[in-house]
């Protein structure tokens, strides 16, 4: 018996075919209808519904470019399941360059949302009913906020056994276990029994081709782990994920102008210079010093710093030269997939 349509709204997908779908979500000040644009591969075979997200924050460009490489990979007449892409969540944020809403609530601690809510609430409900609660799965693309830049991490409901392990097999840099926060998208798709992962790359505005390499790649790999795509064999013994039970953040002790010497992705041990803090003369210099060990996934790009501000984001580890070995081991795997030889993805 042929496998039964996908069916969003009152569009029908048919089993081995794809469609892209307009989800409206009201309209702009303008008059100008506002949609969230979804893309849907229903494959003529059984298996999971896997949903890619990116843009909940407006301003976090990079799923974007994730998606379309994702979507340019392969032709997909073999996927097992479903494969829903939304490349852009918050419609009204991309438009304005901006990360919130224009009522200036952030999307991601507004779900399950409400129909007669606010903005955010209104998109929240819309992305839950349509999208989530049809899901098995999701991948959450995401990167650091504006003056920021994360290193490519997965982030993961440790709590679910099964979250631990796609994490692994996702194959980032760092694989962090990060409590569920309320009305976010992954806690309120977890009270669905819809269990997401949340990648963390680049930063705002931007694009960053190992990021979007890390996370392209990363998709397939979980894909493949669900049944949904052949597993793709890499060209090298890929090295795995360093796993982290918690971070923490290095802060500024004083205001100043701050110059730093770590970067992300840099393995720093306690007493490490991770950075200078001076006055605009730089007749006061503090040195700043790392108090913790680990792999840094995050820091500021802003010079100027004001006391307490976050400098830099350290995953906690133990084994730090194991950690130095793996991080090294990954950038030659990505640099060297052909998955990434071909010339569209220019």
């Amino acid at each position: 018996m042929p496998r039964a349509p996908f069916i969003l709204r009152d569009v029908e997908i048919p089993a081995g075919t794809r469609k892209t779908i307009d989800l409206s979500v009201g309209s702009f000040s303008n008059h100008m209808p506002a949609n969230i644009p979804v893309h849907v591969i229903h494959g003529r075979t059984e298996g999971p519904t896997l949903f890619v997200s990116a843009v909940v924050h407006g301003d976090e460009i990079i799923g974007v470019e994730i998606v379309r490489r994702l979507l340019a990979t392969r032709s997909w007449t073999r996927l097992k399941g479903t494969l829903i892409c939304i490349p852009v969540v918050n419609t009204f944020g991309f438009i304005s360059h901006t990360r919130y809403l224009p009522d200036r609530r952030d999307l991601n601690r507004s779900f399950p949302g409400a129909p007669d809510g606010s903005l955010a609430g209104q998109l929240a409900h819309v992305f839950m009913r349509d999208i989530v609660a049809k899901c098995d799965y999701g991948i959450d693309l995401h990167s650091a906020a504006t003056h920021r830049v994360n290193l490519p991490q997965v982030r993961y409901n440790s709590d679910t056994p099964e979250m631990a392990e796609m994490a692994t097999v996702f194959g980032a840099p760092v694989a962090l276990e990060a409590p569920l926060r309320e009305n976010s998208l992954r806690a309120e798709a977890a009270n669905l029994g819809v269990n997401v992962l949340l990648y963390e790359s680049g930063e705002a505005l931007r694009f960053d081709e190992y990021a979007v390499r890390i996370g392209v790649r990363g998709i397939l790999n979980v894909m493949g782990h669900l049944g949904m795509i052949n597993k793709r064999k890499l060209t090298s013994s890929a090295a795995k994920s360093v796993t982290a039970h918690r971070s923490k953040w290095a802060r500024s002790p004083i205001g100043g102008i701050f110059r730093a010497v770590k970067t992300i992705g840099d393995v720093v041990k306690e007493g490490d210079v991770l950075g200078y803090i001076s006055d605009p003369f730089g007749a006061n210099e503090e040195t700043l010093t790392s108090a913790l060990e680990g792999v840094i996934i995050g820091r500021t790009n802003l010079p100027l710093v004001n006391p307490g501000d976050a400098l830099f984001h350290i995953a906690l580890l133990k084994k730090i030269r194991v950690a130095e070995e793996k991080l090294s081991q990954m950038e030659e795997d990505i640099e060297a997939d052909p998955l990434f030889d071909e010339d569209e993805i220019i």
